[in-house]
């Protein structure tokens, strides 16, 4: 399956602020992502990527996978705000120029709120995860 390269066409947040770079994979209830931290993000401190940048990384995946449903179907792309976060783990921050990996899934949906199950990886290794509710408008 092949995905948009510019994935700003699925996402209503713009540079610097963008914290999502390629769609690996999306579906109805699933995606993944990754994203090269670069110095030039808002959400990087003293080298490290930050918890709220992981926490942003997560929800914009979310999106990204709400914007590639759109897109294909020829809707708009949907806005999106974080109403919650739950069970939020982080184990270890990833470094300015890692690669990390994302995977979302949608755990409950109900009219324009979801919950979703966010994963975020380092090498294969599990950096945090979380269960998020975004709500779309």
């Amino acid at each position: 399956m092949s995905y948009p390269e510019n994935i700003e066409n699925l996402i209503p947040q713009r540079p610097p602020f963008v914290m999502v770079e390629k769609l690996l994979y999306a579906d109805e209830t699933k995606a993944e992502s990754s994203f090269t931290i670069t110095d030039g993000i808002v959400l990087t401190e003293n080298g490290f990527f930050t918890e709220a940048g992981i926490i942003e990384n997560i929800a914009q995946t979310s999106a990204l996978q709400a914007g590639y449903i759109a897109f294909k179907s020829g809707e708009k792309v949907p806005q999106g705000m974080i109403g919650g976060i739950k069970n939020l783990e982080i184990h270890f921050l990833p470094k300015i120029n890692d690669t990390i990996n994302t995977s979302v899934s949608i755990e409950h949906e109900v009219m324009n709120a979801k919950i979703v199950k966010g994963s975020v990886y380092l090498n294969n290794e599990l950096i945090a995860e979380c269960e998020i509710k975004v709500f779309l408008v």
